[in-house]
């Protein structure tokens, strides 16, 4: 009941901390980070914004669908494959990132970060055992936190 009670407090504090991120900058923890990445990597396309934020090509397209609808992004087509497209941030989408509380990437990645890399292997190696007990879904290792925490939290 211990380790239940503590999947609870961190599946809580994700929760609270992108709740709190879309009320403070108007973007979810994913649109954020994908921003902070376009940022970052001036010209990247989506198939390397995927790679970076470790989702599906759909997903990181679906991202940037909704930030060039709130202008957060701008997208060019250069060279001869014009279905290739270079992302760029514009003045609204940095001004969200700077608007950001906390790590950009999320509270997550970011206490998984700083855990000393030993105690980081033997989580690693524990919760493989958690997910093969659980049948856990493959596919779901590639879906932004934020998308598996908005809901109501019922464990």
């Amino acid at each position: 009941m211990r380790v239940l009670a503590q999947f609870r407090q961190v599946f809580s504090a994700v929760r609270t901390n992108f709740h709190k991120l879309e009320e403070q900058v108007g973007v979810s923890g994913a649109q954020l980070w994908a921003l902070s990445v376009i940022r970052d990597q001036v010209g990247l396309g989506i198939n390397d914004l995927a790679a970076r934020l470790n989702v599906r090509q759909p997903t990181a397209s679906n991202l940037v669908k909704t930030l060039l609808k709130r202008g957060m992004v701008e997208v060019s087509r250069n060279g001869l494959d014009k279905r290739n497209v270079q992302l760029s941030i514009t003045a609204a989408g940095l001004l969200a990132v700077s608007r950001a509380p906390g790590p950009v990437n999320g509270v997550l990645p970011h206490a998984l970060a700083d855990l000393p890399p030993e105690v980081l292997a033997q989580l690693e190696q524990h919760l493989s055992v958690l997910v093969v007990k659980l049948r856990a879904d493959e596919q779901a290792a590639r879906v932004p936190l934020s998308e598996l925490v908005s809901g109501p939290l019922r464990l």
